[in-house]
């Protein structure tokens, strides 16, 4: 293999391939077969789609299309559009790129940072309708004086790219023991490429694409059918139509993941293996996980692309809130109030309290030997009122006799109280609001006290 970065590149375009292989452990759940990531993420644009940006302009450039000061439209779910505005950076073009409104804002800043005009489009359009993503690009192109579409879904220097590339560093890395490669198919050119050099040189290796849940590619591969199609979440990957770049004829099976399973797979390649990518990762691995266990075989060599970096999904697959109102998380379990008084932990069901006619004295000594800083006062079962350490001691100080005193000639308002089953949300909006401490009842009768302290306790240690 190819040893890396020993000197100096001419730019950064000279970066793009090579990237590592590295082993899955952890999300295998302990699977015999060995499943390897083609960290993709590595190349300096953060995607596999570096390898096709250079690869379309210079095809465009060799045609005759694009000439000097020109500018590339393209039709991208993002990471071909980074791909390409990096290489235009280098060569002086100006790029158009459409995107559908599904992808995420990081993707589009990302766009725009490389100095890309970026145009958003409704996702569920039919793909003739004229503001679908690739129809909206080839009019911009067709409207744009010096313009050339970079056509990624068409243009075959896309697959060519990893025929040439990809699929021999597999090879290599591998040393020729790989028996199932996992790809998705956007437009195509990954599987397509990848595939064609893998079966030149073993023709038993097993191509294996993997489809969202709602793109037609794998219905129409498994049955021949062209059916009607659904939108998804996962980003790059599917397709509503068979492109030109996608040969299934190079493909052994097709298999479909839900987005939930895709986006709780790659969270899990981040936080237990240390790989931080995008949710057609995630898909990847999920669908190469499910065939290792299924083959159980040791000497297999199974590999699955690992194809973008994840911080473009900060706001979507790595934001719990946006998991949850998804659905691909399940929402935590509300906590009652009762929850909130277990939380205590030892002691929790131990309500220390005084009666109207404890003397302070008594109450301080109570507080003392307890370890609390207020109390309820309590009679026939009913709180009437509330005592409070720091309250008592500065009364004490200013006058001593007041230790004689008896607690309802000194108590303050009583503390609220709620039914265990109650929402914890409401004890803590008391809390927040007017009351130093909620009390919590069971069954008819007041059995423990919930305080601030216990609250902001108990939100410290479950973030933690």
């Amino acid at each position: 293999m190819i040893e890396r970065h020993r000197t100096p590149y001419d730019n950064v375009l000279d970066m793009v391939g090579w990237t590592p292989l590295v082993r899955l452990n952890r999300v295998t759940d302990g699977c015999r077969t060995p499943v390897w990531g083609k960290c993709e993420f590595m190349n300096p644009g953060g995607s596999v789609k570096d390898r096709i940006g250079l690869a379309m302009i210079e095809a465009a450039e060799a045609s005759g299309k694009l000439a000097p000061g020109g500018t590339i439209v393209e039709a991208t779910s993002g990471n071909t559009g980074l791909a390409l505005a990096m290489a235009a950076s280098i060569k002086g073009y100006h790029c158009i790129f459409t995107m559908p409104d599904k992808m995420s804002v990081e993707k589009v800043k990302l766009l725009r940072a490389f100095g890309a005009e970026v145009v958003i489009v409704p996702t569920a359009v039919p793909p003739d309708h004229p503001e679908h993503y690739t129809m909206k690009a080839k009019s911009i192109a067709k409207e744009t004086p010096g313009a050339v579409l970079a056509d990624q879904f068409y243009n075959a220097a896309n697959p060519l790219a990893h025929q040439r590339t990809t699929g021999p560093e597999l090879w290599e890395q591998t040393g020729g023991r790989i028996t199932h490669f996992f790809a998705g198919a956007g437009t195509g050119g990954t599987i397509t490429g990848t595939a064609r050099f893998l079966k030149e040189k073993n023709p038993a290796v097993q191509i294996c694409g993997v489809d969202p849940e709602g793109s037609l590619i794998a219905p129409f591969f498994n049955t021949g059918e062209m059916v009607e199609g659904h939108p998804y979440k996962v980003e790059g990957l599917g397709s509503d139509k068979i492109v030109d770049n996608l040969d299934l004829d190079v493909v052994d099976e097709y298999v479909a993941i839900s987005d939930g399973a895709s986006f709780r797979m790659a969270r899990r390649l981040a936080r237990e293996e240390g790989l931080f990518v995008g949710g057609s990762a995630g898909l990847l691995v999920e669908a190469a996980v499910r065939k290792a266990r299924e083959i159980d075989d040791p000497d297999a060599c199974v590999v699955a692309v690992l194809c973008d970096w994840g911080e473009r999904y900060l706001t979507k697959l790595y934001d719990d809130e946006w998991m949850r109102e998804n659905g691909f998380l399940e929402r935590s379990r509300r906590r009652s109030a009762g929850d909130l008084l277990t939380a205590k932990g030892d002691g929790a069901g131990s309500l220390h309290a005084v009666e109207p006619t404890t003397s302070v004295q008594m109450a301080l000594s109570t507080m003392g030997t307890h370890g609390v800083s207020q109390l309820p006062v309590l009679q026939g079962g009913d709180c009437v009122g509330s005592v409070a350490e720091s309250e008592l001691m500065a009364g004490v100080l200013e006058d001593p006799e007041l230790l004689d005193r008896s607690a309802d000639s000194v108590m303050g308002a009583p503390y609220p109280v709620v039914d265990a089953h109650a929402d914890g949300a409401e004890v803590t909006r008391l809390l927040t609001h007017r009351a130093p401490a909620v009390l919590i009842r069971h069954d008819g009768r007041i059995s423990g006290i919930v305080t601030r302290f216990d609250v902001v306790r108990d939100l410290t240690q479950t973030r933690g």
